[in-house]
């Protein structure tokens, strides 16, 4: 059996992106990936994160917003960026660490009536998804080049 790739999905607060990442890794690529999320900051799981993921059949009610600092020992195969701020001040990994940057919008900033907010987490969470059905090709790219 292959090892599985740890990979750490890094946002600000690690409450909306970063945690819809980690769902859908785990959801999608259980097999192939050990997925953790953390912040450079934490800020609780939102409530509007777990409800759009509920709607997809991703229960991340569980999860919690953790700081990075937790994670300082593991040694990830990858760390994905999913905001600017996490991809300025992110700490350093050793050097096998793969580190790539994939933003998202952030859909906690996101204004209007309740249904007009919840329609940009669905548009955030379904570009999650998309993004981490790409992984695979990703790590196993990366795994080729160390």
């Amino acid at each position: 059996m292959t090892k599985k790739a740890i990979v750490l999905f890094l946002c600000t607060g690690n409450s909306c992106r970063s945690q819809m990442a980690e769902g859908w890794a785990h959801k999608l690529l259980g097999l192939e990936v050990d997925a953790y999320s953390a912040g450079i900051e934490t800020h609780g799981l939102n409530p509007r994160a777990v409800q759009i993921m509920s709607e997809v059949d991703v229960d991340i009610s569980t999860q919690e917003s953790q700081n990075i600092d937790m994670y300082l020992g593991l040694q990830p195969d990858l760390v994905v960026t999913v905001c600017d701020h996490a991809a300025e001040v992110c700490p350093t990994f050793p050097a096998q660490t793969h580190m790539l940057h994939q933003s998202f919008p952030d859909p906690a900033q996101a204004t209007g009536t309740e249904e007009e907010i919840l329609e940009k987490f669905r548009s955030v969470r379904d570009d999650i998804k998309q993004f981490i059905t790409t992984l695979p090709d990703i790590i196993r790219n990366n795994s080729k080049h160390s």
